[in-house]
């Protein structure tokens, strides 16, 4: 059994509002994420922006850092169970 995290609730637009606040394209973010030795497609951020990729937490982690946040809540802005 594998003990990876699923998303059950979709941060993907979220992930969409944040990078475009940010300025940057799909592909930029790609780009930054491999800088950051984080082998991320341009596809893949597509997807999790739609909501049907889950995301992983070191992706979490460096968009954080790219998107200039202090802490993770804008990623969970209007969320609820």
């Amino acid at each position: 059994m594998a003990n990876g995290l699923k998303q059950d609730i979709s941060i993907g637009a979220n992930l969409k509002a944040l990078r475009k606040k940010n300025g940057l394209l799909q592909k930029e973010v790609s780009a930054q994420l491999e800088v950051m030795g984080i082998p991320v497609t341009e596809g893949i951020i597509a997807k999790m922006e739609q909501g049907r990729y889950s995301v992983r937490i070191s992706v979490l982690l460096a968009l954080k850092k790219i998107y200039k946040m202090d802490s993770f809540d804008d990623f969970f802005t209007g969320l609820h169970l």
